[in-house]
């Protein structure tokens, strides 16, 4: 019986990566800038304004400075090197982050519907013209900070906070059009109405980062690979292979697949060169460049 315990260790985390991990740090940085400088203004204009779709948007500025700045930090420790205590380094972090965005924003979410359906029962005036101006400052400073985490969003930390962003763009957006149907009708309603609209949308993007970080948590598999097409794609191309068992796939980060398998193999095959082409076939057909490959000659000892 052989065990050949072979662990890719090369930890080469750009290789998935459209956007390299220090291009992705910078466009958190400038995004958490740009939103935190605003988020003040924000808040006290609406306040003063009595509008509910731009005081959403602060409250919504707030959360997302805090997302970024917990962003950022996560992007930098991903870059440590793994160590004695966390093997696979701090990559996790990342993942870590994108879900408490995501409950953070589901819970603004809560509030807003909370306080639409509050307002809608009872309508509440709003100064139309500031609200105006600093919603439409508020949409020039977002579009800014979506437009630099754009590129990024391949990377779910800065998909997380991009989805931010781009909840508090629309928020600007929905604060420009009540000011100015308040503006121009005087219909109240508007106001609530619409911020009850952003939060239903704001509410399907919380539910994608929190399910997406939450399966990575849990070990799950990777979006679109079957562990059936592993089995099959082994048998298939590798040589002197009889049986592939004990098969586990997981991600590290949501561009960082990472597998486990027990390769059962003839007794007269070159364990080395079937281990090469295993890894080969892993690489090629899905992308895995991270694998840890048990190769048996007899009975599995883990049965």
């Amino acid at each position: 019986m052989s065990h050949d315990h072979d662990h890719d260790h090369h930890h080469d985390h750009t290789r998935h990566d459209h956007v390299p991990a220090g291009a992705s740090e910078r466009m958190l940085r400038q995004a958490f800038v740009l939103i935190a400088s605003f988020m003040a203004v924000e808040f006290v204009g609406g306040w003063l304004a009595n509008s509910l779709t731009l005081l959403a948007d602060a409250g919504h500025m707030f959360l997302d400075a805090t997302a970024l700045g917990l962003a950022w930090y996560a992007a930098r420790l991903a870059q440590r090197e793994d160590n004695n205590r966390l093997s696979y380094g701090y990559h996790r972090f990342k993942v870590l982050a994108a879900f408490v965005n995501g409950l953070t924003l589901a819970a603004l979410v809560v509030w807003i519907l909370i306080e639409a359906a509050t307002r809608l029962g009872q309508p509440e005036p709003m100064a139309a013209i500031p609200t105006l101006v600093i919603a439409a400052l508020g949409l020039a400073v977002n579009v800014a900070a979506y437009r630099l985490l754009h590129a990024g969003q391949h990377d779910m930390n800065v998909r997380a906070a991009a989805i931010h962003v781009l909840g508090d763009l629309l928020g600007s957006a929905a604060a420009i059009m009540a000011a100015l149907i308040v503006y121009t009708t005087g219909w109240l309603y508007a106001d609530p109405l619409l911020a009850l609209a952003i939060a239903l949308l704001l509410g399907r993007g919380a539910w994608r980062v929190i399910a997406d970080s939450a399966h990575i948590l849990l070990e799950g598999v990777p979006e679109g690979m079957n562990l059936h097409e592993i089995r099959h794609a082994l048998l298939e191309s590798v040589p002197g292979l009889r049986e592939v068992h004990h098969v586990h796939a997981w991600s590290l980060t949501s561009e960082r697949p990472l597998v486990t398998l027990h390769a059962h193999v003839e007794t007269d095959v070159d364990v080395s060169s079937t281990t090469s082409c295993i890894k080969q076939v892993l690489l090629d057909r899905f992308g895995i460049d991270h694998s840890t490959i048990q190769v048996e000659q007899g009975p599995c000892p883990d049965r």
